[in-house]
């Protein structure tokens, strides 16, 4: 059973982290108070069908939320747990109404504004807010590594969504990397170096 929101809490939650190619994404929402969907849970949780059966319902029932990607040349710039707490921060900032405080999945984050946070270890399977974020986070990069599915179909995204699979390694030895993919992270494992 998730923990309910309180009044103007804040959940936030990055998807794509590990993935060798596209953004990290992520999403900050508020949830009315006594919002509940019996389907709601980890992202990682529900299925793909019910994640986007959820994104319309948390999208018109939030009180507020906001979606932020962050490049591959950004990460490569600033590193990849950078990266993730800054798409969190852009997601926070696009929030139409102020958080009275932020609940973060995970253990790792820098203060936003002055407004109070607190991190929690699988947050998005305890916290609406959080479940609701991780939601939306997974969606929304799930849909912007279809659109990069249409320019580089050889690399399957629109089924592996830039994570290391089998197929997308195959497909990285056979064609090489895109300007998606992220130049600081090892895209073959038997290599320390990938020239590019």
């Amino acid at each position: 059973m998730l923990t309910r929101s309180l009044y103007h809490e804040a959940g936030t939650d990055e998807a794509g982290r590990g993935c060798l190619a596209g953004p990290v994404t992520a999403a900050a929402i508020i949830l009315p108070e006594d919002f509940y969907h019996e389907h709601l849970n980890d992202s990682k949780i529900v299925t793909e069908k019910r994640r986007e059966l959820l994104r319309p319902v948390l999208e018109t029932e939030a009180v507020a939320f906001g979606v932020s990607h962050i490049s591959p040349k950004e990460i490569d710039s600033i590193n990849i747990l950078n990266a993730a707490i800054l798409a969190m921060h852009e997601s926070i900032s696009q929030l139409a109404h102020r958080p009275t405080c932020i609940m973060v999945d995970g253990n790792r984050f820098k203060p936003y504004e002055e407004i109070a946070h607190q991190c929690i270890v699988k947050g998005d399977s305890k916290y609406a807010s959080i479940a609701a974020a991780s939601v939306l986070a997974k969606t929304h990069r799930d849909a912007y590594m279809a659109k990069l599915h249409e320019e580089f179909p050889m690399y399957n995204w629109i089924q592996n969504k830039g994570y290391p699979t089998k197929e997308h390694r195959e497909a990285i030895k056979k064609y090489g990397i895109t300007k998606y993919h992220r130049k600081s992270f090892r895209q073959l494992p038997e290599q320390f170096e990938l020239e590019i």
